[in-house]
């Protein structure tokens, strides 16, 4: 059950900071030691269910799986502070990769499945990458091709030993699935070499780990260009998995469908780590999200719990044969990555059995969670508000001058305590710009909290966009579309959207003489960067909206477009 008190604070002397509850102290353990725990605490009972690829193991059993693919890592030559990428849908491959690479103190490195080959040559390169484990292909990607495109080399060179003039740092390429592409190993193959490493010797490893270690790099950026690496700690993770499942009043009962992607936070920390931090099922539908898996698996498996931002919940209560699920185990879950709708979550209550859903907000430099609201917040709480603060979390509002802002007023939200990320890979100015010397991460987001502690983000500092669930950021897509010939400016924007919450314009002033159309601007974009990137609306303009001092004025395009498209002005919750 939830401790008295932990996540209900409130501010004081009437100014917007709040202080998370210090009663249930941190955790000061690495993952490899919490999976250790849960492998000998809940041995026998299920810790994974993947329904795409038939796989139904206990705790003790991934704990061998685990341990069989991190042998295999340590046969290959890697070690602690080494990085792996990991380029896959939802797959089982993931999750080993995910608790194997920390068994060993390497550092796992998310690359988004809808990355292709631009923004997987700068994410490998940014940090270093010495391996990647991809899976073959997913929808419309095919990995293994765009990897033989940057890394031609492949074809002639020794599996283990790429030498190559794109991706100087990487060595080892591991793909999933049978079939392997020259110069790659198997993934298989990896895990059945390690099954001969001793787990003493894996254990000796492990012993050197620090709970402060780096252990995750994911990728996020803003306006200022191209991705950064956020580095998050075992530290980190740990107990932010910890405290998002105690909000939910979890238990080695529940059973967790995760439809979200691993790659982000949502599935990874508050998704696989959150299961076992207490000892509950993890169950995946497949490798993506669709609506009839998701509801499927919850019904065949009893789940208890299901994850997902509004677009989800509302492609599953839009499926013609919504009341032939059975949804009657369901009790709690998440809601997140975008503001949700009354009525949807009227529904996820009433028709999905979902009476006790949560609704929690963060960033993924903040591990990711920073406010959730509780099981039995009032509806009208948990649609208007984030929920109030995370356990160890100190949260304040501020304005333009730095001052804390009084209760009920707007101002830019900064957040501090464990969960703050160590800070950018390699980025020592954008980590100074982000967290200031008093260790506040200044997030960008603009936010009120009110005299029960209940916090509403209303706007972003910031330019980016949220499209259905994605965060999307203006400047990379720019930088981008700068590398066309035929662009002189560009300028990238959201607009509200019925289905997405935003979606993404861009406004183009072409080279003199150059005739581009908006299709040359969408081929040009396809299969170089996601696809979720993509502009969905395209104008060429002669000029744009700038201060007298040369910065664009964002705010005058996107209300021209929202008249343009005959979109009405609505309030951001």
């Amino acid at each position: 059950m939830t401790q008295a008190g932990e996540f209900n604070i409130a501010p004081v002397n009437n100014l917007s900071a709040v202080r998370g509850s210090r009663d249930v102290p941190l955790l000061e353990a690495t993952i490899p030691e919490v999976l250790s725990h849960a492998v000998r605490t809940f041995a026998d009972h299920e810790a994974a269910v993947f329904c795409d690829q038939a796989i139904r193991w206990t705790y003790a059993e991934l704990g061998e799986a685990v341990d069989a693919l991190a042998g295999g890592l340590l046969q290959l030559g890697f070690r602690k502070g080494d990085r792996i990428g990991v380029w896959s849908p939802n797959r089982v491959e993931w999750l080993l990769a995910q608790f194997a690479t920390a068994r060993l103190g390497v550092i796992l490195v998310n690359i988004n499945p809808a990355y292709r080959t631009f923004e997987l040559e700068y994410a490998l390169n940014k940090v270093e990458c010495r391996g990647l484990i991809t899976a073959r292909s997913f929808k419309t990607s095919n990995y293994t091709d765009m990897l033989q495109e940057l890394a031609p080399e492949l074809a002639t060179c020794r599996p283990g030993a790429l030498q190559s003039a794109k991706l100087p740092h990487l060595e080892t390429v591991i793909c999933m699935g049978d079939d392997i592409p020259p110069g790659m190993l198997a993934f298989d193959a990896v895990m059945r070499s390690g099954r001969n490493s001793p787990a003493a010797e894996l254990d000796t490893v492990s012993e050197t780990l620090d709970c402060n270690d780096p252990i995750n790099i994911q990728f996020t950026s803003g306006t200022t260009g191209l991705p950064k690496g956020a580095c998050l700690t075992h530290r980190n993770i740990v107990n932010n998995a910890r405290f998002t499942t105690t909000a939910m009043e979890f238990t080695e009962a529940d059973r967790l469908c995760i439809p979200v992607p691993f790659y982000h936070c949502f599935g990874m920390v508050m998704g696989t780590l959150g299961c076992v931090t207490k000892g509950a099922t993890m169950v995946v539908p497949g490798e993506g999200f669709e609506p009839e898996a998701t509801l499927r698996t919850v019904s065949d498996e009893r789940c208890t719990a299901l994850y997902g931002v509004p677009t989800m919940f509302v492609a599953e209560l839009g499926l013609p044969d919504f009341g032939g699920y059975d949804l009657s185990h369901l009790r709690t879950g998440i809601m997140a990555g975008a503001p949700c709708p009354i009525e949807v979550m009227k529904n996820v209550q009433a028709l999905m059995n979902m009476k006790e859903v949560t609704i929690a907000y963060g960033m993924t430099e903040t591990s990711p969670v920073s406010f959730q609201s509780n099981v039995d917040d009032p509806l009208e709480r948990r649609v208007s508000s984030v929920g109030r603060v995370h356990p160890h979390v100190d949260v304040k509002i501020i304005d333009e001058q730095g001052r804390t802002v009084p209760v009920g007023e707007q101002g830019e939200l900064l957040t501090r305590g464990y969960s703050v990320m160590q800070g950018y890979w390699a980025d020592e100015e954008q980590t100074a710009k982000a967290i200031d010397a008093d260790g506040w991460m200044h997030t960008g987001d603009l936010a009120t909290i009110d005299a029960e502690g209940y916090c509403n983000i209303t706007g972003r500092v910031k330019d980016m966009i949220c499209r259905g669930g994605e965060n999307i950021y203006p400047r990379e897509i720019e930088e981008f579309l700068y590398t066309h010939p035929g662009v002189s400016q560009v300028q990238v924007f959201g607009v509200p959207d019925d289905r997405y919450g935003e979606i993404t314009c861009a406004w183009i002033i072409p080279k003199a003489d150059a005739a581009i159309s908006e299709q040359e601007i969408i081929d040009f974009c396809k299969g170089r960067i996601a696809h979720f990137k993509t502009p969905s609306h395209i104008r060429f303009k002669e000029e744009l909206p700038m201060t007298v001092t040369g910065k664009p004025q964002k705010f005058i395009m996107r209300d021209s477009m929202m008249e343009e498209l005959g979109i009405e002005a609505r309030k951001t919750a």
